[in-house]
């Protein structure tokens, strides 16, 4: 089949055809995060599947670098391309490869000596703490791969290869997969067995990803010599700022459920929470996957000027979007019971508080992919402040005001309305920047 370059006109077809790599890539990449999860729930018990979701978003503040220079280094190295400038593109895809690795190293090390106490400040003791220092560290070795990993999914896009980007997610999450079976289940290594399977498939998926860019290639990038540019450096940042926003705000937010759980439904309501989480990464992942796939097409033609083709894409993305959400929630409240039952059919009280927040938290799945494409959307115009702007508002400042009201008034049921109350709130900034800036770019 024909590679797709950014420069092309996009129908639909085409769009989903260069979109379907990334999505299926973030889809598989939430999945393996769900065996994680399925395995430790089923093979370790309830009490360290807490632990794990209770450590998760401290752990996922601490990668969120490489998806901020991969989606904020994407939209510059996509917009240099647009322009035609194919060496200093390369040169740019270099320079965030070595930074985002030497960053892992330092925050991994930092958040090794700092995990436990962490852990303890948010809430966890007993067996439970000791779940979330075991796994913690043993995932925070693999730290720069993770960081590398998430940073290439990105960059695969912009260099044409969205295909070869996917196949080494689905090699490396294959592997997690294999690697659970056998650490859980065949050695009985418990929650470090999770830890050691999730950490050495992130290390080998990054590594085919260096492996490949550093070889003579055929796509659009490959690493080479650099120098330091403070300049496209903070760029980046900037323009990332948002997927950095958003990782670390969904994370704080994700403490504060977990706490607020903690207070309102005890230990079963964490795990319960977990559930939902695990099951809503991989539908909110499809609507991220679609947001990654096309930042460098629309990278490309902001660079270019092609302000027709820029208006033709984002008509389209919406209605793509709109045909996803629909298709997610009937499917989600079709399959909540088996999916509760699989995670926690062990235990009928948790099975009912999981399915009761699952039909509720459905919701959100008709509301979310449009925040999160409109960030992107921003990101891939260069205009990071806005992208961030509505990140904050999404994940963090609606999440918390509606978690912290709405249990007030309807008790454990109000911390599953609020996910989608703060989905609503988005979706109505997201459309008026939308309005307010098409003069300004054309759209």
């Amino acid at each position: 089949m024909k590679n797709i370059q950014l420069s092309e006109h996009f129908s639909y077809r085409k769009l989903f055809r260069f979109t379907l790599p990334s999505i299926a890539m973030m889809i598989f990449t939430s999945i393996y995060g769900v065996v994680d999860g399925l395995f430790v729930s089923n093979f370790v018990g309830k009490t360290s599947f807490a632990a794990v979701n209770f450590i998760m978003p401290f752990l996922q503040i601490l990668g969120t670098v490489g998806f901020m220079f991969g989606t904020g280094g994407s939209a510059l190295i996509a917009k240099t391309l647009g322009e035609g400038n194919a060496d200093k593109a390369k040169r740019l895809f270099s320079l965030f490869i070595y930074v985002t690795a030497a960053c892992g190293i330092v925050i991994g090390a930092i958040g090794m000596a700092g995990i436990r106490p962490i852990a303890a400040l948010l809430g966890a003791e007993g067996e439970m703490l000791n779940g979330c220092v075991v796994y913690g560290r043993l995932i925070l070795f693999a730290l720069p791969f993770f960081m590398l990993q998430f940073e290439f999914q990105s960059f695969f896009v912009t260099a044409e290869k969205p295909q070869l980007g996917l196949f080494m997610t689905v090699a490396s999450g294959v592997m997690n997969m294999v690697l659970d079976a056998l650490f859980m289940k065949g050695f009985g290594w418990g929650l470090a067995g999770a830890a050691a399977a999730t950490g050495i498939s992130q290390t080998v998926g990054a590594m085919l990803a260096l492996i490949y860019f550093i070889r003579p290639n055929t796509s659009l990038l490959s690493l080479t010599k650099t120098t330091f540019d403070g300049r496209a450096l903070l760029k980046a940042s900037v323009n990332g700022s948002s997927e950095l926003m958003t990782g670390i705000s969904m994370s704080l937010v994700s403490m504060l459920y977990n706490m607020q759980l903690m207070k309102y439904a005890g230990e079963s309501g964490v795990a319960a929470y977990g559930v939902l989480m695990y099951v809503g990464m991989i539908f909110f992942s499809a609507f991220i996957g679609y947001s990654v796939g096309t930042a460098p097409v629309i990278g490309f033609h902001y660079g270019a000027g092609n302000h027709a083709e820029l208006k033709s894409l984002l008509k389209k993305s919406f209605v793509m979007i709109g045909g996803f959400s629909v298709c997610m929630f009937a499917v989600s409240e079709i399959l909540a019971a088996p999916l509760a039952s699989i995670f926690v059919g062990y235990d009928s009280e948790l099975m009912h508080l999981t399915l009761r927040g699952f039909r509720i938290f459905s919701f959100s799945f008709l509301l979310a992919g449009v925040p999160i494409f409109g960030s992107s959307f921003f990101t891939a115009l260069s205009n990071g402040l806005v992208s961030a702007f509505i990140s904050f508002l999404r994940t963090l400042v609606f999440q918390v005001a509606a978690v912290l009201t709405f249990p007030l008034i309807l008790g454990v049921d109000g911390i599953w309305v609020s996910i989608s109350a703060a989905e609503f709130m988005a979706v109505l900034i997201t459309a008026f920047f939308i309005f307010k800036l098409k003069s300004k770019y054309h759209y």
